[in-house]
């Protein structure tokens, strides 16, 4: 985990984190990866630490006896490079052989690793925290995030040194590759619910804010396979990022202008390493990216039946999507682990979070914006509707975010229990923190693993409604 980000602009340090546990959040302006597993917590970790984390990496893949190769790919940080000769140069050191991508999207590592038949893989990433973060995201064999398991005995090797190099007869081998991506793409482009033909009939015209990292790599080259007319908007892969790089709307208001000027059909944006969508439709429409994945789930109900998952704090209109379709919705802890670890339990044909992370469990259990656009975009060719027009015809929702800061000694499990007490004729739900669901909407509380804070999210069909239901809950949890 990383800690807050410095406030000085005169000299910005290096943060890096070890992105290894349960949950898999990202929040605010700092990498929140913390639940239930053990916390790896530093300021700016230095490339010593950057070796012994790699390292306690490796010692683990090798005490799985999973195949010692581990593929390695980047976003396009100002940092990325220099990290990922530090990982490379580890696991050789400890007799691991490296598969360099370069630059490359979260979904193309995640694919790579068992298309390279590795034993693991790093991504270099900081998702869509400031470009002066970074952070290695660790997966297993099938090319997914590590467990909170594993990630204990990794910081047990961290924390112990117990760590074995390789003799200079036994190091590990490094060879760059620049397959990985078109794999990737031609994985998608062959997917049964990606209709390339009626696409490639309608001639799309997309705009793309590809944040000057590896979207502007990855989203055109789908794209372009698909016959769609690309416009691309800060396609300088540097990590020099154009604007905060957390895909909300508040950041992306050229991306709405130019969807707007060009009168295109669709605006697209990613965060760095390309895992979150967000969509504007006709007229610089704002979607919301918690629509990215009713939208896609839509899509795919139509044509299969099977249970549907996201997190606990996305929104409803999912869950009643779901229910229209005859089909039932299961909510996980937030993160992507969680969320595919429940998939996987209910045998789901589509799921992931409301911040535009679509996971699709038949390609593979990793939030992909390519699979993600390349099924809205099969929709829109099917269906002779406008994103806009879909978007209206699905259940309308409004989401706040807030955070309650806590006083010195604040007792959060005893403020948890009283809420419970006074809401107990409601749906309450205590896998991640406390959710409430009420008839007109619900309140999910968590508390934050690195500030002194609970976030609270609620929804209900209005923001007044939703502001209603969110201070019942605070002046019961947080009295004045």
């Amino acid at each position: 985990q990383g800690s807050q980000a410095p406030a000085s602009a005169d000299r910005v340090p290096l943060n890096l984190s070890l992105v290894i546990d349960r949950s898999g959040s990202m929040a605010g302006d700092k990498i929140a990866y913390a639940k239930k597993a053990a916390q790896f917590i530093v300021d700016n970790l230095s490339p010593e630490d950057i070796v012994s984390s790699t390292a306690a990496y490796g010692a683990w893949l090798l005490e799985t006896g999973a195949p010692p190769t581990v593929v390695i790919g980047r976003d396009a940080r100002i940092s990325g490079k220099l990290v990922a000769q530090l990982a490379s140069a580890t696991l050789q050191a400890m007799g691991i052989d490296v598969i360099d991508l370069g630059l490359a999207t979260t979904p193309t590592v995640e694919m790579a690793v068992p298309y390279y038949r590795a034993g693991g893989g790093i991504i270099l990433t900081a998702s869509h925290n400031p470009r002066e973060w970074n952070a290695l995201k660790l997966l297993n064999q099938a090319g997914e995030f590590i467990s909170a398991e594993a990630g204990k005995r990794l910081l047990d090797l961290v924390a112990s040194g117990d760590i074995t190099y390789a003799d200079v007869d036994t190091l590990g081998t490094y060879r760059e590759e620049v397959g990985a991506l078109e794999h990737h793409i031609a994985q998608i482009l062959s997917y049964p619910l990606v209709d390339v033909v009626a696409i490639q009939a309608k001639r799309f015209r997309v705009v793309v804010d590809a944040v000057n990292s590896v979207g502007a790599l990855a989203i055109p080259a789908l794209l372009e396979k698909l016959g769609c007319e690309v416009h691309l908007l800060y396609a300088e892969m540097n990590g020099d990022f154009s604007h905060n790089p957390e895909p909300l709307p508040q950041h992306l208001g050229e991306l709405m202008a130019r969807v707007k000027d060009t009168g295109a059909d669709l605006g697209v944006a990613v965060d760095p390493d390309v895992d979150r969508l967000a969509l504007v439709g006709p007229g610089g429409t704002w979607i919301g990216e918690e629509y990215t994945l009713v939208a896609v789930a839509d899509y795919v109900l139509r044509h299969r039946s099977g249970a549907v998952v996201s997190n606990l704090s996305s929104s409803r209109a999912l869950r009643d999507l779901a229910i229209g379709f005859g089909q039932t919705y299961h909510a996980a802890a937030v993160g992507e682990v969680n969320v595919v670890q429940k998939m996987k339990a209910v045998g789901a044909v589509i799921g992931g979070e409301g911040n535009g992370g679509i996971i699709v469990p038949d390609l593979h259990y990793g939030r992909d914006s390519l699979i993600g656009l390349a099924l809205v975009l099969s929709h829109l060719a099917l269906s002779e509707q406008d994103i806009n027009q879909m978007r209206a015809s699905y259940p309308a929702y409004t989401m706040i975010k807030d955070k309650l800061s806590l006083p010195a000694g604040f007792e959060v499990e005893a403020a948890l229990q009283r809420l419970q007490t006074h809401f107990a004729s409601e749906e309450i739900n205590t896998e991640d923190g406390l959710k409430i669901d009420f008839t007109e909407g619900w309140v999910h509380l968590r508390r934050s693993n690195t500030e002194p804070i609970v976030r609270l999210y609620a929804e209900a069909a209005d923001e007044v409604q939703a502001q209603h239901l969110a201070d019942r809950v605070r002046q019961i949890f947080l009295p004045a």
